[in-house]
């Protein structure tokens, strides 16, 4: 009996492919790693990797997409299940996030791949536009959990959304660079001192 080879689909090799990218930037730093070191060390060839992407700038470009992607679809997830604005924060407080994709596990990376992309002038709408994929993100929570608590906000949603999303970010690059003085709580504790300004306080 012959016995039947299965070739990995194209998402196994992108996934393969983010995974070691991620291993190689870590170890090598973005600007040093090559293209046959992310191929090698996901198992392919540099064919491979063109069969996939045409640049490192591309590969990088696809894995923050993917990250925003996962980040968002998890989120929403758990608003489905929690449509309560205490009962979603402290879901999204215990949320595993070990098992998130590759710069979900490693905020430091995934911030130098940012400012890598940002350097160049014509991918920032790249950027752009994941930015604005988790903004509208926020403030479609804002406007559900205050909708189901029977509450209006005080702050326009959309401007809400944004000012949350920089606290969230600005503690995660402060927990990077100084963790003593930044809780790992710190994002949770600012959101519930600014939910009584938001007018979706759930006391």
């Amino acid at each position: 009996m012959s016995r039947v080879r299965t070739r990995p689909t194209r998402d196994d090799t992108r996934e393969k492919l983010f995974e070691a990218a991620a291993r190689v930037f870590e170890e090598q730093g973005i600007g040093g790693a090559s293209i046959e070191a992310i191929a090698a060390a996901a198992g392919f060839t540099r064919g491979a990797f063109y069969s996939n992407f045409k640049s490192k700038d591309e590969l990088i470009i696809a894995m923050l997409e993917d990250h925003v992607e996962q980040s968002i679809g998890r989120i929403r997830d758990l608003l489905e299940r929690h449509r309560n604005l205490a009962d979603f924060i402290d879901a999204l407080k215990t949320m595993n996030r070990s098992q998130q994709d590759p710069l979900g596990r490693s905020p430091l990376l995934h911030m130098e791949m940012i400012l890598f992309v940002a350097r160049a002038e014509k991918r920032r709408p790249e950027l752009a536009k994941r930015l604005r994929a988790r903004r509208k993100l926020v403030t479609d929570i804002i406007e559900t959990t205050a909708r189901n608590s029977g509450r209006t906000t005080i702050l326009n949603p959309t401007w809400a959304g944004a000012l949350v999303l920089a606290l969230e970010d600005g503690f995660r690059l402060h927990r990077l660079i100084d963790p003593e003085t930044t809780p790992p709580d710190s994002f949770f504790r600012a959101i519930g001192d600014l939910q009584r300004t938001m007018g979706i306080s759930s006391t």
